[in-house]
C-alpha cells in the first residue's frame, strides 16, 4: 500500500509541469478572445471588435497578469480593432508585438514598462495612440509614425529608447510635434514646416509662451495642447481641419483669434476663460462648434458665425458677459440649447438674451423667432450685410463663370466651404458644380 501511495506521488509530481504549461485561454472583449501558449511565451488575441480595457490594479488587470513576465511574444489577429487599455502594462519579457491592419486604437498605458521591446510597427489603419501607450519601453528606439495616425495622447513615447536619445527641445517624431523635454518652452516658438499633428497637452501649462506660428502643413491641434499658454494671439491657418477639446482654455492673455478655412471641428472648451479675448473669426468651413467653446471670454463683445455652422454646443458662448452682437449668417437655423448664450447679471438682472442683438440673414427673422434658443433673443434685426448671394463663391456681388471654375477647384482640392454648397447636402461635389452651371446658364 505504502509503494502504491509512492507511485502515486511520484507521477502527481511528474504531471505537475504538464499542468502548468497547458494552455491558457479566455475572453478579453465581447468578442475577442485569447491563447497563451507557456512553451513558446506566446499570447495570441482573436476575435472582431475591440479589446477589453484593463488597470494596473486589481480586479481590473489583465487576465494574463499572473503570468505575464513570462510573455515574449503577443501576436494580434486580424480583425482586432483596439488594443485594449494596460493590456501589456509592465510585460517586461515582451520583444515582439504583431499588430495588424484592422486596429485602429493602440489604448493608454498599453505597452508602458515593457523595456524588452525594441521594435513595433504601427500599421497603416491606426488613428490614435493613447497616452503613455509605449512609455518605459526603454529598448524602443525607433518608431514611425503612419499618415493614418489623427491623435498622439500625452507621454506615448516618453522614456523610451527613442525619447531618451532626443535632445533638450522641442521634440518631433516623424512629422508629429509631441511637446518638449526638460525645458519648457517660452517667448517666441515657430514650429517648423512639415509638421502635421501636434499631440495632445504639447504645451499644457506653459506659461511663459508668448507666441506660437503654426506653419500650413498642421491639420491636427490635439487636446490641451495649449492650455494655460500665454500667447496673445493665434492664428491658425488653412491647413488645420480640427482644434481639439481645451486646446486654448485659459489663454488669459489671448486677444485675437482667426481660424482658418479648413478647420470643421473646434473642440468642447478649445478657447474657454480666454478672458482678454476680443478679436473672434471663423473660417467659412465650420461645422461643429462644441460644448463651452468659447465660455467665460468675458471680453468678447461681438461674435459672427458663419452659415457653414450645422451645430453649437451647450454653452458654447455662456458666460461673455459683455457680448452686445451676435451676427449669425445661418439661413436655416436650427434648434440651440438655451445654455448656449446664457449669462445672468445679478445686479441688473439682464442676460444676453436681453442685452445684446442678434442680427440675421434678409428674409430669416421670423425663422429665427420660432427656432428653440435662437427665440431668446429680444432683438433679433436683419442686415443685408449677412445676406450673401447664392453662388456668388468669389465675392464679386455676381454669379457667373468664374464662380463655376472657383467651385471645380473646390471640388478637385476636395475642400469644404459652404458658399459651395449649392443644393445645401452638406456636401460639395460635382452635383453643385451641375446646379451652379444651371443657374450661370438661367440668369439666376
Amino acid at each position: 500500500m505504502k509503494v502504491k501511495k509512492q507511485i502515486a506521488l511520484i507521477i502527481a509530481m511528474l504531471l505537475l509541469p504538464l499542468a502548468a504549461s497547458a494552455d491558457d485561454s479566455g475572453s478579453c472583449g465581447d468578442n475577442v478572445t485569447y491563447t497563451y501558449v507557456e512553451a513558446t511565451n506566446t499570447l495570441t488575441i482573436s476575435g472582431t471588435g475591440a479589446m477589453k480595457n484593463y488597470a494596473s490594479y486589481s480586479p481590473q488587470t489583465a487576465p494574463w497578469n499572473s503570468y505575464k513576465s513570462s510573455i515574449q511574444t503577443v501576436i494580434i489577429e486580424d480583425g482586432v480593432t483596439s488594443i485594449g487599455g494596460s493590456a501589456f502594462l509592465d510585460c517586461r519579457s515582451l520583444t515582439t508585438v504583431t499588430i495588424p491592419n484592422s486596429v485602429t486604437n493602440i489604448g493608454e498605458w498599453t505597452f508602458w514598462g515593457c523595456w524588452g521591446l525594441t521594435s513595433v510597427t504601427i500599421p497603416n489603419s491606426v488613428t490614435s495612440i493613447g497616452e503613455n501607450a509605449f512609455f518605459g519601453c526603454s529598448g524602443l528606439t525607433s518608431v514611425t509614425i503612419p499618415n493614418s495616425v489623427t491623435s498622439i495622447e500625452f507621454g506615448a513615447f516618453n522614456s523610451t529608447g527613442w525619447y531618451d536619445n532626443q535632445p533638450d527641445a522641442l521634440l518631433y517624431l516623424d512629422n508629429w510635434l509631441l511637446g518638449y523635454k526638460w525645458t519648457r518652452p517660452s517667448g517666441e516658438m515657430v514650429i517648423k514646416e512639415g509638421t502635421r499633428g501636434i499631440a495632445s497637452r504639447a504645451f499644457d501649462g506653459c506659461a511663459t509662451l508668448t507666441s506660437v506660428t503654426i506653419p500650413n502643413s498642421v491639420t491636427i491641434i490635439g487636446e490641451y495642447a495649449f492650455e494655460g499658454c500665454s500667447v496673445a494671439s493665434i492664428t491658425i491657418p488653412n491647413s488645420v481641419t480640427r482644434i481639439g477639446d481645451w486646446a486654448f482654455n485659459w489663454c488669459r492673455d489671448l486677444t485675437s483669434v482667426t481660424i482658418g478655412n479648413s478647420v470643421t471641428s473646434i473642440g468642447d472648451n478649445a478657447f474657454s476663460m480666454c478672458t482678454d479675448l476680443t478679436s473672434l473669426s471663423f473660417g467659412n468651413s465650420v461645422k461643429s462648434i462644441g460644448k463651452s467653446a468659447f465660455s467665460y471670454c468675458e471680453s468678447l463683445t461681438s461674435v459672427t458665425i458663419p452659415n457653414s455652422v450645422t451645430s453649437i454646443g451647450n454653452s458654447a458662448f455662456a458666460g461673455c458677459e459683455k457680448l452686445t452682437e451676435v451676427r449669425s449668417k445661418i439661413k436655416k437655423p436650427f434648434a440651440i440649447n438655451g445654455s448656449t448664450f446664457q449669462y445672468y447679471d445679478s445686479k441688473t438682472r439682464q442676460t444676453i438674451f436681453t442685452t445684446a442683438t442678434l442680427y440675421v440673414p434678409n428674409g430669416t427673422k421670423e425663422l429665427y423667432q420660432a427656432t428653440e434658443g435662437w427665440k431668446n433673443f429680444a432683438n433679433i434685426v436683419e442686415s443685408d450685410e449677412l445676406s450673401s448671394i447664392e453662388g456668388d463663391l468669389n465675392g464679386d456681388d455676381e454669379v457667373d463663370v468664374t464662380d463655376v471654375v472657383e467651385l471645380i477647384d473646390m471640388v478637385l482640392a476636395g475642400t469644404y466651404d459652404a458658399a459651395g454648397d449649392i443644393n445645401g447636402d452638406n456636401e460639395v461635389d460635382v452635383t453643385d458644380v451641375v446646379e451652379l452651371i444651371d443657374m450661370v446658364l438661367a440668369g439666376d
